[in-house]
């Protein structure tokens, strides 16, 4: 057979299969409407075992093989010849990254949270969270899906068991600063309250679903380091916007003696509907 009757061929098949593809790609139901999503708090460089914790991170939220993932307590600090911690996660994952903290960039020390992504990013914003005295930060990162695009935001949240009053007030301007469109919205982090505290009011019924119950899990902090028993790690779906197909927590087990962090994480799928 010829050469070009070889090449006309393999254009024929190429352009055969593109309709394909795109209805693929726009089928309704199964996979295409499924979005995994996952939150983890890393505990900085805490524990002086960053390295092996670092193995430990990587390895769940690879398990996970979620298309977004949140993660909180990020640090870079050039003093310790520490490179941006999510930057050298999404490294190892293949994913992209985006990261906000309350120091300007450039800054030698940097802490704060970032979204990971393996889906195409259609665009980025950050806020420094009120009341500013707190110093929290929240990132937002627009994702195309197959089903169309999706808003998922990353946070955490003031830590004081009596801060209740900011934790909404943070929450209230996390909310305020959202576009005004109609985008599917995914709120998940650390917000350092279990799901029945007043601070969180607005991330209930009827506009969002946590996507772990209330009594869905005994901890996500990691009793091992210290911690009492509360899920303070959330993720929050649109109710109008998606069902919870599955949830589990990750990072739970120890490795050696060692845990990824003293927090776990929180992995779940989500189904948008039609």
């Amino acid at each position: 057979m010829s050469k070009a009757r070889l090449d006309r061929r393999a254009m024929v098949a190429a352009m055969a299969s593109l309709p394909l593809a795109a209805c693929a790609h726009r089928m309704p139901g199964g996979a295409a409407r499924s979005l995994g999503v996952a939150t983890f708090n890393i505990w900085h460089d805490a524990g002086g075992q960053w390295p092996k914790r670092l193995e430990l991170l990587t390895a769940a939220l690879r398990a996970a093989d979620a298309d977004v993932i949140a993660l909180q307590e990020i640090l870079e600090d050039a003093g310790k010849g520490l490179p941006n911690q999510a930057e050298t996660i999404a490294r190892a994952l293949g994913y992209a990254v985006h990261f906000v903290a309350p120091e300007p960039e450039g800054a030698p020390k940097r802490y704060g949270n970032a979204i990971l992504t393996r889906l195409p990013t259609v665009e980025v914003a950050r806020r420094k969270l009120e009341p500013l005295s707190d110093y929290r930060t929240a990132i937002r990162v627009r994702v195309q899906t197959a089903s169309g695009p999706v808003d998922v935001v990353g946070t955490h949240l003031a830590w004081q068991p009596e801060a209740a009053a900011v934790r909404s007030e943070q929450l209230a301007d996390l909310l305020a600063w959202l576009p005004a469109d109609s985008t599917p919205l995914i709120v998940m982090g650390d917000f350092n309250a279990p799901l029945d505290d007043p601070g969180l009011k607005a991330m209930g019924p009827p506009r969002f679903t946590s996507a772990l119950p209330f009594g869905g899990a005994a901890t996500t902090l990691n009793p091992a380091r210290g911690h009492a028993p509360r899920v303070i790690d959330h993720i929050f779906a649109e109710t109008a916007a998606f069902t919870v197909s599955g949830v589990s927590v990750i990072g739970s087990e120890a490795v050696n003696g060692e845990y990824p962090s003293d927090h776990f994480g929180v992995a779940a799928r989500l189904r948008r509907k039609a």
